[in-house]
């Protein structure tokens, strides 16, 4: 419509009132994108695993348990040994079979490893191992997993004897060694409170992990009643 001019008897239409200036809109404050750590994966996996195996029921082996509701979370690749299987005796970790390494030094003891207070039958005493990779050797799998979780240099030790446990299904290898050189045992995972180098007349002044504490009277005496020498 045409805007008719201003004159007597006319009243034009108000004009708007002017529009306020615009504000500025608030500064966005920055944001500092912080990148995770990244994970470092060792043989903790396949102990953690082993040692979240809940306590036997009546009638069960100190190895088997029930399944857990729920399996920790992985965060990364996982070896195909790192599973369940299940029979008649139970349930066991290690689709492959699991291994540990029992190091024996005559001037120290035997070295023993600190369970971690979160894990199950946390703050017991038993021995660094895990489940075995697929084709791999026990005695192979024990030294693997001693060295990535407790710094034991292969090399450092040489084997004696195994001890299995078996259900048919499912085993348990306890590699025996010495050292043939000392060495330093390291934590290199977050399973352990400490390591440490027990006489082997004072292991049973220890809280034995149950599995081992089943095994370490033959153990110890197939170790003690070896002749001397190679």
């Amino acid at each position: 419509m045409m805007e008719l001019p201003d004159h007597p008897g006319h009243r034009a239409s108000p004009s708007p009132p002017p529009r306020p200036p615009r504000q500025p809109l608030p500064a966005t404050p920055a944001v500092t994108l912080r990148t995770p750590p990244a994970v470092v994966w060792s043989g903790a996996w396949q102990a953690v695993g082993m040692e979240r195996i809940p306590a036997p029921q009546p009638g069960e082996t100190s190895f088997a348990g029930p399944l857990p509701s729920e399996l920790p979370r992985h965060l990364g690749p996982r070896d195909p040994g790192d599973a369940w299987v299940e029979g008649d005796r139970g349930r066991f970790w290690g689709r492959f079979g699991s291994a540990g390494l029992l190091v024996h030094d005559p001037a120290k003891g035997v070295l023993l490893q600190h369970r971690a207070l979160w894990s199950h039958q946390g703050g017991t005493w038993g021995l660094p191992g895990g489940a075995l990779h697929h084709g791999e050797e026990a005695i192979d799998g024990a030294l693997r997993e001693a060295k990535e979780e407790a710094a034991v240099p292969p090399e450092n030790v040489r084997v004696l004897f195994t001890s299995v446990f078996d259900v048919g299904y499912w085993t348990y290898t306890t590699v025996v060694a010495e050292t043939l050189e000392p060495f330093d045992a390291a934590i290199s995972d977050p399973e352990s409170l400490e390591l440490q180098w027990v006489p082997v007349e004072r292991v049973n002044d220890k809280e034995l992990h149950p599995g081992f504490g089943a095994s370490w009277p033959g153990l110890r005496r197939r170790l003690l009643d070896r002749p001397p020498g190679p």
